[in-house]
């Protein structure tokens, strides 16, 4: 199983930390699970011009085969403006329409207040059901006040990333299964 986490921003800590505690969670409890991290600090990428992923090159073009080529996708984002970053739209410009059929998203989300819930639901959940993926239904929102020198202080908030590794996990086997099933109807 590959899983591949996306740190949606090139700004700001807590994203990655929240993504860096996922990273462990999942080494720890699925070893057998191949998980990669990009954080889109790291990289420079060029922004989508509508070509197909796969004419892009370089830091754009290893990003863009190592999400498609994942059965999971953990897509951690703060929100910024009430909106997802630029950086993490771009991503999703640059994949295809079905980019997530067969593939499993689950979704982080750092905020600085409350209401931006509503950006996880009203933003990046249409957007990934457009692109065909098969959700996580629940998501980890995380707010300043469960931060502490980059580091997460709330104890619920840690049990709520170890069960969305879980069913991240779960989700994705099963998924997994019943379409190796129905392929193994077809004889050819």
């Amino acid at each position: 199983m590959k899983i591949v986490g996306i740190s949606g921003s090139i700004v700001g800590s807590k994203t990655r930390s929240v993504m860096n505690y996922l990273s462990k969670e999942i080494a720890d409890k699925y070893p057998e699970a191949e998980f990669i991290l990009i954080d889109l600090a790291e990289y420079n990428l060029q922004f989508s011009d509508g070509r197909n992923y796969l004419e892009y090159e370089g830091d754009t073009g290893y990003v863009t085969k190592t999400i498609m080529e994942a059965d999971a996708i953990v897509i951690g984002t703060p929100i910024f403006q009430a909106s997802i970053p630029a950086t993490l739209k771009n991503i999703f410009d640059l994949l295809p329409i079905s980019a997530f059929r067969d593939k499993v998203a689950s979704m982080l989300v750092t905020a600085g207040s409350s209401k931006h819930f509503l950006v996880a639901e009203q933003q990046l959940k249409p957007i990934l059901s457009y692109m065909k993926a098969q959700m996580v239904q629940s998501y980890v929102f995380i707010e300043e006040k469960d931060f502490h020198h980059k580091e997460i202080v709330n104890d619920d908030v840690l049990f709520r990333i170890e069960r969305l590794v879980e069913d991240t996990i779960l989700l994705t086997a099963t998924y997994t299964k019943l379409r190796e099933q129905k392929e193994a109807q077809y004889l050819f």
